[in-house]
């Protein structure tokens, strides 16, 4: 039987449990459920590790649950400003995308990148451009506005001190070819500076697949986890020091914690199918599936 596994996050933050409705958790379970579903589907059909990550990632953009896509933080000036990477572990051919607007699935267009660019990353207006060339499908701002982000918004441009959302949704694979990929999308701090990148669209940063050791994807604070190059770092520890994957995930997290004080999480896999999830704070929205085992969906640190 050949392994195959997914693993998905929608974000790790530190939440007093009281701040999270029992609906706003529920609807996020069921958007980490519905993405999974989505994703392994492809990966048990005999599917590239690749398609799976964006069908799970395009899941999470659509849904107004999760700060990518549909549901993604407004920046200072109220805009919607997407980063998004993927990254095939077999080539290391990879694609992203920074401070790109309207675009439904930014994800997509980090695929589209890669596939059909020279390059690596397209920012802002050349990204969209790229997008209309390929006819993936663009939204109007009002589509981006959901009730909650425009909520966040307000307190924070009036500086009540809503605690900013600096979620991102990734996805990790491993197809029964034995390729690895990854793929992560956010929709940034709410409240960030006109031109801010996040972490996300930083390969080696927030997103790192090589079929010769694991794919990442980090969430959390951006800024901690490109100056720490977190996926990376797993990657490294994983190839040259031989640690277990939640070990390498876990000494990562660690990494200078006096430095780079923060929310941190990760989830990854490696070339024979383990998994890893860890985090340093109470929150993050998590689901795996390996094979045809159950599916595991989790919340809080203590599910």
């Amino acid at each position: 039987m050949k392994k195959y596994a997914l693993v998905i996050h929608g974000g790790a933050v530190t939440m007093k449990p009281g701040e999270l409705s029992p609906e706003e958790e529920a609807a996020q379970r069921e958007g980490l459920s519905q993405a999974l579903e989505a994703g392994w589907e492809i990966l048990h059909r005999g599917g590239s590790a690749l398609d799976a990550v964006e069908a799970v990632v395009r899941s999470l953009e659509d849904n107004e649950h999760f700060n990518a896509g549909r549901g993604s933080g407004l920046t200072q000036q109220g805009e919607v400003k997407m980063d998004a990477a993927i990254m095939d572990g077999r080539t290391l051919n990879a694609g992203a995308v920074s401070a790109v607007p309207y675009v439904q699935n930014p994800i997509s267009l980090a695929r589209a990148v890669m596939d059909d660019s020279p390059h690596v990353c397209l920012a802002e207006l050349g990204a969209l451009e790229l997008a209309l060339e390929k006819g993936l499908p663009v939204r109007a701002p009002s589509y981006f506005l959901t009730e909650k982000t425009r909520q966040q918004w307000l307190e924070i441009v009036q500086q009540q001190g809503a605690e900013a959302m600096h979620d991102t949704v990734g996805a990790v694979a491993l197809d029964q070819d034995g390729n690895l990929a990854v793929a992560t999308s956010t929709g940034g701090i709410e409240g960030q500076l006109k031109g801010r990148v996040g972490d996300s669209p930083i390969i080696g940063g927030g997103t790192y697949a090589s079929n010769d050791s694991c794919a990442i994807s980090c969430t959390g604070d951006g800024e901690v986890i490109m100056r720490g190059a977190l996926a990376h770092e797993v990657h490294a520890l994983v190839k040259y020091k031989g640690l277990p994957l939640p070990e390498a995930c876990q000494t990562a997290i660690g990494l200078r914690d006096d430095e780079l004080k923060g929310d941190k999480g990760m989830i990854a896999i490696d070339k024979d199918g383990n998994i890893a999830l860890e985090f340093n704070c109470n929150l993050m929205r998590r689901a795996y599936r390996v094979g045809e085992e159950e599916p595991v969906v989790a919340m809080w640190k203590d599910e």
